[in-house]
C-alpha cells in the first residue's frame, strides 16, 4: 500500500518510515487542536510520573555518556578517522562551530542566557541558600553552566561520532537504526530498524518544535517591548508561520547557501551582542567573574553531575535538570545527523575534543556575560530584574536589554537572533527528518523537505496553543525517556565497533560476537583485514 502511494505521489522515500511518521505527527496536530486539555492532562500525567521514578535515569545516563566520550577520546581509538584513513575535514574549523553551534542551542542560549541565572539567583535551589544573595548568584551560575556545558553537548557529541562513524567510516546510511548494527546486524534495514528511525524522526520534530515553541514566545515578548505587539496566541500563531515560512525558502536552498550562510551571519550577530554588554555592562566584575565562573563550575561539577535531591525530598530538578536533559535527548537525533553530516574527516580526538571543549566554553562566556550583568543591575543598582523574570521567563531578555545604552537598537539584534536561530533549527531539522526517511541511494527531493517544514511549524502551533510553556515542557519530558535508552545502546554498540575496528574485524563479525577480546597487555590478537 505504501509502496503504490509513493509511486503516485512521485516521492523518494522509505514508504514505511516516511507514511507512518507523516501520520502519526498528523494525527496529532489533528487530535491537540480540538482536545488540547485532554491531550495536556495526559501528558502531565505521564512527566509527573516520569520525573518522579525515573529522574534519576536521566541524570545518571548522560553522566555516564559523558565519560563514555572522554573515555573514547583519550584511548587508542581516538585516531580513528570518521572516514577514510587520509581523508581530510570537509569545511573548516571555524565554519564547522558556527554550523552546530546554530543548530544546536542557539536557540536556548538566547531564551536562557538571563532568565535561568536569575531564577536560581532569586529561588535557589539548595537549602540554607538565601535568595537574592551573592552566594545564590554563584550557585546560579554553576547550575547554569552545568545545564549548557558538557552534559548538553554529551548529548549531541555521542549520537554524532556514532552516526559518523558508522555511516563515513563503514557506509551504513546516516540514520540512527545504522548505529545498532553491531548489535541487531542485517535487521537494521527491515522492519526493526524503521522503527527504530520512526522513533527518531518524531523526536526531532517535537524536539524541534519545542525550541521553535520557546522562541516564539520569547519573540513575541521581543516585539511586544518593541513595537507593542500583543502577546496572545494568535501572535504566537502568526510568528511560528512566518518563522516556518523563512525556515521553508532556507531548506529549499540547501545546506551550503542555506543554513551555512545564516548560521555565519547569525553567530556574528550574536557575538557583537555578547561583546557589547562587556563593554557596556561592568567589563572588570564580568571578566574576573567568567575566570572564577570556569572555576566554580568545574569544583561544582562532581556532585551536580550526580545529584538527584534525595535528601531534600523536593521537586525542583523536575522543572529544571530532567526537563532539559529530556528536551536535549529528544533531538539529539536531529543535531546528531546534523553534526555527522558536517564533520567528515576528523579524527574520534578532535571531533570529542571540538565538540564538547569549543561550545562548553562559548557557553561559559556567554552565561557569565549576561549572567553577571543582570547580577550587577540586581545587587549594584537597584533594579528588580529577578521579578520580572518570575513573572514571566521570556520577558527576561528584553527587561535585561532596557537598562543598557541603546536598549531598541540591542533589541532588535536579539529579535533578528531569535529568528535566524529559530529558522537554522527548523530548516536543518527538516533537512535530517528527510534524510531519515529516504535512502541513501534516492535524491533529496525539495518538497519533501518542504513537507517536513510545514509538519514541524504546525507541531510547534499546536503545542503553543495546548498550554504554552507548561504543555511544552510536558511533552518534552515524557518523549525524551525512550531516547535516553537508545543513547546508552548507541555507546554500547560504539563501543563494540571501535573495539572491531581497532582489531582489523567486521562490523558483521561484531553482530556475531566472533570478534576477539583484548589481552590485558592490550595486543591485537587475530589481526586481519575487513571482510
Amino acid at each position: 500500500m505504501f509502496e503504490r502511494l509513493q509511486q503516485g505521489l512521485g516521492l523518494q522515500t522509505i514508504p514505511a518510515i516516511f507514511f507512518t511518521s507523516a501520520a502519526l505527527a498528523v494525527l496529532f496536530v489533528a487530535l491537540a487542536i480540538p482536545f488540547n486539555e485532554p491531550v495536556a492532562e495526559f501528558f502531565q500525567a505521564l512527566t509527573a510520573w516520569t520525573t518522579t521514578y525515573m529522574g534519576w535515569f536521566y541524570v545518571l545516563s548522560v553522566t555516564g555518556l559523558l565519560g563514555f566520550l572522554i573515555w573514547v577520546a583519550c584511548s587508542r581509538y581516538g585516531d580513528i578517522r570518521l572516514g577514510e584513513d587520509g581523508v581530510e575535514p570537509e569545511y573548516g574549523t571555524a565554519t564547522w562551530f558556527t554550523m552546530l553551534f546554530a543548530a544546536g542551542i542557539g536557540t536556548i542560549l538566547m531564551f536562557w542566557g538571563v532568565a535561568e541565572p536569575m531564577s536560581h539567583f532569586a529561588n535557589p535551589p539548595l537549602e540554607g541558600v538565601e535568595g537574592g544573595t551573592r552566594e545564590s548568584a554563584q550557585l546560579a551560575m554553576s547550575i547554569s553552566l552545568y545545564h549548557f556545558g558538557l552534559h548538553t553537548w554529551t548529548i549531541f557529541t555521542l549520537p554524532a561520532l556514532v552516526i559518523g562513524y558508522f555511516s563515513y567510516r563503514h557506509g551504513l546510511p546516516m540514520r540512527i537504526s545504522s548505529i545498532f548494527y553491531p548489535l541487531l546486524g542485517k535487521r537494521v534495514h527491515g522492519p526493526v530498524g524503521w522503527v527504530i528511525d520512526i522513533i527518531a524522526l518524531l523526536g526531532t520534530l517535537f524536539g524541534v518544535a519545542v525550541s521553535v515553541g520557546l522562541g516564539t514566545m520569547q519573540l513575541n515578548s521581543g516585539l511586544s517591548h518593541l513595537f507593542g505587539v500583543p502577546e496572545t496566541d494568535m501572535s504566537r500563531f502568526v510568528i511560528v508561520a512566518v518563522i516556518t515560512a523563512v525556515a521553508t525558502v532556507s531548506v529549499a536552498l540547501g545546506l551550503d547557501r542555506g543554513i551555512r550562510r545564516l548560521s555565519q551571519f547569525n553567530i556574528a550577530i550574536a557575538l557583537l551582542l555578547m561583546l557589547f554588554i562587556w563593554v557596556a555592562g561592568p567589563t572588570l566584575l564580568i571578566t574576573k567573574g567568567t575566570v572564577e565562573n570556569m572555576g566554580h563550575y568545574i569544583t561544582n561539577l562532581p556532585w551536580l553531575a550526580f545529584w538527584n535531591e534525595a535528601y531534600q525530598g523536593t521537586d525542583w530538578q523536575s522543572s529544571w535538570t530532567v526537563f532539559y536533559w529530556a528536551w536535549t535527548i529528544s533531538w539529539a537525533p536531529y543535531v546528531g545527523i546534523f553534526i555527522a553530516r558536517i564533520s567528515r574527516g576528523r579524527t574520534i580526538r578532535q571531533f570529542v575534543t571540538g565538540a564538547l571543549g569549543a561550545p562548553t566554553l562559548f557557553s561559559v562566556v556567554w552565561f557569565s556575560v549576561f549572567g553577571l550583568a543582570a547580577f550587577d543591575l540586581e545587587l549594584s543598582q537597584g533594579v528588580d530584574l529577578a521579578t520580572q523574570v518570575e513573572a514571566d521567563v521570556s520577558v527576561a531578555l528584553f527587561s535585561f536589554l532596557s537598562e543598557f545604552p541603546l536598549a531598541m537598537v540591542a533589541s532588535g539584534a536579539s529579535v533578528l537572533i531569535i529568528v535566524i536561530f529559530l529558522t537554522t533549527s527548523a530548516d536543518s531539522a527538516a533537512l535530517v527528518v528527510d534524510l531519515l526517511s529516504r535512502r541513501d541511494d534516492q535524491p533529496s527531493q525539495v518538497r519533501q523537505r518542504v513537507f517536513w517544514t510545514l509538519v514541524l511549524g504546525a507541531v510547534a502551533g499546536t503545542l503553543l496553543l495546548g498550554g504554552g510553556l507548561d504543555a511544552l515542557q510536558n511533552v518534552i519530558t515524557t518523549l525524551g525517556l525512550p531516547f535516553c535508552a537508545l543513547l546508552v545502546f548507541m555507546a554500547v554498540a560504539m563501543a563494540r565497533a571501535l573495539h572491531a575496528d581497532y582489531l582489523g574485524y567486521s562490523l558483521d563479525d561484531a553482530a556475531s560476537g566472533r570478534v576477539p577480546k583484548m589481552d590485558p597487555m592490550g595486543s591485537r590478537p587475530g589481526l586481519r583485514r575487513k571482510g
